[in-house]
């Protein structure tokens, strides 16, 4: 009797183990079991079949044991799992362990036991007879614990010693990670129930006044409630220490319980209704019957339409017919104001899923989900959300679709959120709704080919009209000296303007730190990070030089490493920068920063913004994240400080990029009743992107983007396959991907660009190159995969080159 299993290593097949004929009868597909890999590593696999034939090149090992009582995977969610891996030309197994919460993945942890429980002293040196006294008092202890009590990181020789004297065992043991949440709950004892006994109890507490105000605020409590009562909300009420409760339960007149509890409640708001305005309710209509003709609709709907309300109604929709719904967003961020809102509505009945939440809470989400319970109707999360396991999936909403954030870049699976969504709802045959202010040219391109329904909603929630875009040369600016610091005059007076009415600004500066690099005004030296190939972000709070690839840090130099010249300078700015100058010319006023650095923590960037909603903030600088679906009210000025940033990019998609997130920024304005202004600064206020932008010419846009594409064969008329290089050695990585571009071009008759350097061409001490593969739409694509893959293995074959590091980046 054997098993087939997956098992969480970037490895592309699955393996057989040996179960007896109990094992075989319990195991059902999508159960974890542990099983022995290697030499003398446990592994949590995932079984995926189970058949009589033995395995021909190899003996199948026995599993260790089996982890859980029913499956936690369905064949559903290991079909999209194959389908990714397929697609994305990655390994099952690396789908797997980024699908499943790290507390499900099982580690081994390696135990160390006693052999003997007497020993020589003599025989044993210091370090040796330490392990072997801690052994006296437990049972076992982890490598982990060692390290600790020989306050040393090398312990393996000292362990090896002693396995070898024969003083000390070694061996693996998988440890369940997951802990249930339990909250202490009390009741009064059995006996003290009855109405005429309660007189007894108070007479037998005689002048132990605490306990008996603790005892009545109980009945008050059970009374009001109707409820079970935690211990914590019992001490609370009636104001005492744990000391009184602990002597009533020494007295036995208190019981104490753990009850299981869910560690993420959401409260719903009594009285939140909404309302759709004709356009939306339009919108709406729209969106039901087009789901007769399409699986797949874009929902294109200008900044603060009001999207959101339709995605609602039409969720409850779906909630009405038992069904479950994913709505994915492009990140974290997002998630904060519409829980609120979504919870507001639902209730209990939305679950929440991203890594800023803790392994627990993750694993608590994906239970709910998997036995279709009512706390997770709709699941709101980032793309990890995608490979939760449903099972009667009626809906994806893909908010905000337009995002790069969708793709995911490191490690494998390099997978798109929102292809991958489409592909799940089709396993499922659910609906997908795919909406944005500034549509991918991807998407929009399939709703012109009438691969996609189309629904445009070009009117703002309560006809709020869209703001107004003002540009700024900041030529002219700088030549007429009309420049505060990164500021224009006529920026720095509507900010003027905008606060005296009791306003809020946003700023948007897409470079975070103080300053992108230091320059010696003598020699030109610019500090470089001695791993990448990059200069260092100046910090000016910590007075320190920081990569943002790798991490390295330094002090801030006080003269040129090169010349010794003590003439520093900082060069371009960031939004530490931009909040310094805010500060000098708005002394009075409150400012905030939000940015990687500044959003770091658990609840940072839910506390940023509460209190900028609340309007504890005046003005908030920002990068990126300020683009994304916030929704303010009172802010009424956005400015751009500069807009050339986003444009000069090496990259097909700049123009795409850029004008969506001016777009997106631009539409953080005038969301309500009082009307908004943006103001641009730029270098090129006649760049057609900028025009677009001024114009809200999503149309403009689309027609010169795609006539580009068409032209030097980009999406979506080709999908893009990009091979990486990396290795220490930059002669011997040259080599390599001259050898591997030579092949693919003799195998493939497509264009093929390469290999090249990128911009950033060395990286944690490892060079890069990279290799461009364009496919066109006519041809076949899983050939073409099949081709490449096979020329990977070859280049894998050639001893000198298998120490270069490869990755396959498909829709690039």
């Amino acid at each position: 009797m054997f098993i087939n299993v997956i098992l969480p290593l970037a490895l592309d097949k699955t393996f057989t183990y040996a179960v007896n004929e109990e094992e075989y009868r319990f195991i059902v597909p999508g159960m974890r079991v542990a099983v022995p890999f290697g030499k003398s590593k446990i592994y949590t696999a995932l079984v995926i079949e189970k058949h009589q034939t033995p395995p021909e090149l190899y003996e199948a090992k026995e599993i260790q044991q089996i982890i859980d009582e029913y499956p936690i995977v369905n064949p559903l969610q290991i079909e999209h799992w194959q389908w990714i891996a397929n697609y994305y030309m990655c390994s099952v197994g690396e789908v797997y362990k980024a699908a499943l919460p790290s507390g499900l993945i099982l580690e081994s942890e390696t135990l160390l036991t006693s052999e003997k429980s007497t020993f020589e002293q003599q025989e044993v040196t210091d370090d040796e007879y330490l392990i072997l006294e801690a052994l006296q008092s437990q049972s076992s202890i982890t490598l982990a614990e060692v390290t600790k009590i020989l306050n040393k990181k090398k312990v393996i020789p000292v362990i090896q010693s002693l396995i070898q004297k024969g003083l000390l065992l070694m061996n693996e043991e998988v440890q369940e990670q997951y802990k249930p949440k339990l909250v202490k709950y009390v009741k009064l004892h059995d006996e003290f129930l009855q109405q005429d006994k309660l007189q007894e109890l108070l007479e037998l507490l005689g002048k132990a006044q605490k306990q008996k105000d603790l005892v009545l605020h109980y009945f008050q409590l059970f009374a009001r409630e109707r409820k079970p009562i935690s211990s914590k909300v019992l001490l609370e009420t009636a104001g005492v220490s744990v000391a009184v409760l602990k002597n009533l339960i020494e007295k036995n007149i208190f019981v104490t319980y753990y009850i299981n509890q869910d560690r993420v409640v959401f409260e719903k708001e009594e009285g939140f209704e909404i309302q759709l305005s004709n356009a939306q309710n339009q919108a709406f209509q729209s969106l039901v019957s087009n789901f007769q003709k399409y699986d797949v609709n874009l929902f294109h709907g200008v900044t603060a339409s009001g999207k959101t309300e339709v995605y609602i109604k039409l969720i409850e929709e779906y909630i009405a017919q038992d069904k479950q719904v994913l709505f994915l967003l492009p990140e974290i961020a997002l998630t904060t104001q519409l829980v609120q809102r979504l919870t507001a509505y639902f209730g209990n009945q939305v679950a929440v899923f991203h890594s800023k939440y803790n392994s627990h809470e993750r694993i608590e989400v994906w239970q709910q989900v998997l036995h279709n319970s009512e706390k997770a109707k709709v699941v709101l999360g980032v793309r990890s959300a995608l490979f939760l396991p449903f099972s009667n999936l009626g809906l994806i909403v893909v908010d905000e679709e337009h995002e790069a954030t969708y793709k995911q870049q490191d490690p494998a699976p390099r997978f798109h959120a929102r292809d991958a969504a489409i592909v799940l709802a089709k396993m499922h045959h659910a609906k997908v709704v795919l909406g944005s202010a500034t549509p991918s040219i991807e998407s929009y391109f399939n709703a012109q080919s009438k691969k996609y329904g189309l629904i445009e909603l070009f009117e703002r929630y309560n006809n709020v009209v869209l703001p107004e875009i003002h540009l700024i040369d900041l030529k002219d600016k700088y030549f007429r000296k009309r420049m505060d610091g990164h500021f224009s005059d006529e920026l720095i007076e509507r900010m003027q303007e905008t606060l005296g009415n009791g306003e809020q600004i946003m700023l948007f500066q897409n470079r975070r730190g103080y300053s992108p690099y230091i320059e010696c005004i003598t020699c030109g030296h610019v500090p470089q990070c001695p791993n990448c190939d990059v200069s260092l972000t100046y910090y000016k709070y910590k007075e320190a030089l920081k990569c943002h690839y790798c991490g390295y840090h330094i002090a801030k130099p006080t003269h040129c490493h090169h010349c010794h010249s003590l003439d520093l300078s900082t060069k371009g700015f960031g939004t530490e920068q931009i909040e310094l100058e805010l500060k000098k010319l708005f002394p009075t006023k409150r400012i905030a920063r939000m940015d990687q650095d500044t959003t770091r923590g658990k609840f940072a960037f839910e506390k940023l913004i509460d209190a900028f909603k609340n309007q504890e903030i005046d003005i908030l600088v920002g990068t990126q994240m300020l683009a994304k679906g916030l929704d303010f009210e009172n802010v009424t000025l956005v400015g751009i400080l500069n807009a050339d940033n986003l444009l000069n990019q090496p990259y097909y998609r700049a123009y795409e990029r850029a004008y969506q997130m001016m777009v997106q920024v631009s539409g953080r304005a005038g969301r309500k009743a009082k009307k908004g202004s943006v103001v641009i600064q730029t270098y090129n206020p006649l760049h057609n992107t900028i025009q677009q932008v001024v114009n809200n010419n999503y149309g403009a846009m689309y027609k010169e983007q795609i006539y580009e594409r068409s032209n030097f064969k980009y999406p979506p008329y080709y999908r893009l396959i990009q091979i990486k290089l990396r290795h220490k050695d930059y002669d011997k990585l040259k080599e390599g991907s001259m050898w591997l571009y030579n092949v693919i071009t003799q195998n493939l008759a497509i264009p093929i660009l390469g290999p090249e350097e990128p911009v950033v061409n060395r990286i944690r001490n490892e060079y890069i190159r990279t290799i461009l593969i364009k496919v066109p739409n006519n041809s076949n694509l899983v050939n073409t995969k099949k081709l490449i893959k096979k020329v990977l293995m070859s280049f894998d074959a050639v001893p000198q080159y298998r120490a270069i590091k490869l990755t396959v980046n498909v829709d690039y």
